[in-house]
């Protein structure tokens, strides 16, 4: 089971900026829990999104010498695919592709259309540069805007996605809309369906749902997926309010719970908990 820490889902939205030095301290904390992979920044516009202007700073500082989990980056364009391709220590580039026409405008000012011809131009970027592409396909279980929606929407979008030779798929549930039905019934068509494909959760909601959620994604085939410390994060470019992501302590309780081996060191977690106060106040 490969779980994925998203420090960078947890930190983008908050108004207050995060000091370099304490986003650095924290996520070299994170390297040494065990997680497969960090999702620790983005290169994206400060303007869009300002408490990440400092990711190259944050990655300077980085540990990564005695570590295995490897390090993921979020990029909107090209423009930053080319800027994260330039560090060797980042070994995947995340792309936000959404089913929802209007969420992609305002996520990332590109049309359905616009976005599915820079993830071609990305994808031979990453493999020229020994880089790994994922996809999250947000908005993956529903949206707000009344756009369409269905499991054969989904499914097209990824042949799509497959035809370009994307490796990795984590369906994304941006605004927390999810429920243990429609997370196994979708989970349960793509993977048959496209079994060279890696699926992944990132999941949002509120605390209640959370287990519901997680038993549902793993016990559909899901062995991939996203959690943020304390259940912090959402997506501020999505609505109003923010959905927090899924807590990774709930994610580890049920695994632990149902004897699920995670790689994660139980003290090492503990102490990233008990820091984490310190980082988002």
């Amino acid at each position: 089971m490969k779980i994925i820490e998203c420090p960078r889902d947890a930190m983008q939205g908050l108004q207050d900026f995060i000091p370099t030095r304490r986003k650095i301290a924290y996520i070299n904390k994170l390297l040494e829990v065990g997680f497969d992979t960090v999702d620790f920044g983005s290169f994206v516009s400060p303007k869009a999104i300002p408490q990440m202007r400092d990711t190259a700073e944050v990655l300077a500082g980085l540990h990564l010498s005695n570590t295995k989990t490897k390090l993921l980056a979020i990029v909107a364009n090209l423009r930053g695919a080319n800027d994260a391709c330039q560090f060797g220590e980042v070994q995947y580039l995340g792309y936000p592709l959404s089913l929802s026409a209007t969420f992609q405008q305002r996520n990332t000012r590109r049309s359905i259309e616009h976005a599915f011809k820079d993830l071609a131009e990305m994808q031979v970027l990453c493999q020229g540069n020994e880089k790994t592409l994922v996809v999250y396909l947000s908005m993956a279980f529903g949206n707000p805007y009344g756009d369409p929606y269905e499991i054969a929407h989904i499914t097209a979008f990824v042949e799509k996605l497959s035809t370009l030779g994307v490796a990795v798929v984590s369906l994304a549930d941006t605004i927390g809309v999810s429920d243990p039905e429609i997370i196994e019934k979708l989970f349960t068509t793509v993977i048959p369906k496209f079994p060279y494909i890696e699926f992944g959760a990132h999941l949002h909601s509120t605390p209640e749902t959370v287990d519901d959620k997680i038993k549902a994604a793993y016990e559909a085939g899901c062995r991939r997926m996203d959690g943020a410390i304390r259940g912090l994060g959402g997506c501020p470019m999505a609505k109003d309010e923010l959905t927090g992501n899924v807590a990774t302590e709930r994610i580890l309780q049920y695994f632990n719970q149902n004897g699920i081996k995670t790689g994660i060191s139980a003290q090492k977690f503990d102490e990233a908990l008990k820091m984490a106060p310190r980082v988002f106040g």
